[in-house]
């Protein structure tokens, strides 16, 4: 059984990110478009549990199944769309998880939110506290309910995400002009 533990923000998990990335970049090849480092541990000061969540644009989605091998091959378990549509994902490290893969096609609206959600909290140190906070106290009180923990923290991200969307589109347009 999987224990659900947060930690403090790690300065590696950039450098570990990076590492992996480039390895990703040697598997898909030309199929990458470009490659993010999303989720909490991408979050500079926030606490996090210890995943390095990686997010992999692609040109053709539908090419990425022909890489399960290979993935295979550096420690991966692939697991389809996983419940997001037109997505690929894929866990590292079993029961000890240390890399979530999302594959996703250039022009899905998945990434953005990815992007904005993390993008968000790193310009909003505050809201990045409260968050962090929030997933420590829920790892404390569920430290072996991977699903009360998601669960708890559900409503205060999906607020986090509502407003994290209208400021990312906002700073689009800015940027426009």
């Amino acid at each position: 059984m999987r224990k659900v533990v947060v930690k403090p923000y790690n300065e590696q998990w950039l450098s570990i990110f990076e590492e992996e990335a480039n390895i990703l970049h040697k598997i898909l090849g030309l199929e990458i478009i470009d490659i993010h480092h999303i989720g909490s541990t991408s979050v500079n000061g926030l606490k996090a549990k210890p995943i390095i969540d990686i997010m992999p644009v692609v040109k053709d989605i539908n090419r990425i199944d022909k890489f399960n091998t290979s993935m295979i091959e550096i420690g991966y378990k692939p697991k389809g769309e996983n419940g997001i549509s037109q997505r690929r994902y894929f866990q590292k490290g079993g029961d000890n998880r240390t890399h979530h893969v999302h594959i996703y096609q250039l022009g899905n609206p998945e990434i953005e939110r990815h992007l904005a959600f993390r993008d968000y909290l790193r310009a909003h140190s505050d809201v990045a506290k409260k968050y962090g906070d929030l997933k420590t106290y829920l790892s404390q009180i569920f430290p072996y309910d991977i699903e009360s923990y998601i669960k708890g923290k559900e409503q205060l991200a999906m607020e986090i995400e509502r407003k994290a969307m209208f400021w990312y589109q906002s700073n689009k347009l800015e940027k426009k002009y």
